[in-house]
């Protein structure tokens, strides 16, 4: 039996177009299928031929989140992705005018985290 793997997370988003540009400039993503989803929705799948995001806008906009999602059961706390190098993503990050946080060398690797505009939180880390 072949191991288990992850293969998406699906994310409610305001603008899908504007994450999916944000993920393909920041990690290289590409967008792998767009079209309508649940409820007369749309979602972009972006990523890599192994995994990918799901972004999706439901038909009509939804309230932000107000809450802190890590003391929230059944929140999402945040997105990792494993970059090589970590300094050229960051720099990408701070042109997009987005906030880098919470910077960590340890070991095995590095990392920082930064929220997009809708606020979910990604982790980016390097093991290089």
């Amino acid at each position: 039996m072949p191991t288990p793997r992850l293969e998406h997370l699906n994310l409610t988003s305001s603008d899908p177009q504007a994450m999916a540009a944000m993920l393909d400039d920041l990690f290289g993503w590409q967008i792998r299928w767009q079209g309508e989803a649940k409820d007369g929705g749309h979602t972009i799948h972006v990523g890599n031929d192994d995994t990918y995001l799901a972004v999706y806008a439901p038909k009509a906009q939804v309230a932000a989140k107000t809450n802190n999602h890590y003391t929230t059961t059944g929140g999402l706390n945040h997105v990792g992705v494993v970059v090589d190098d970590i300094d050229a993503v960051e720099a990408k990050v701070i042109a997009r005018g987005l906030k880098p946080v919470m910077h960590g060398d340890y070991e095995p690797g590095r990392r920082f985290y930064f929220h997009d505009p809708d606020g979910i939180e990604f982790e980016v880390v390097s093991y290089s």
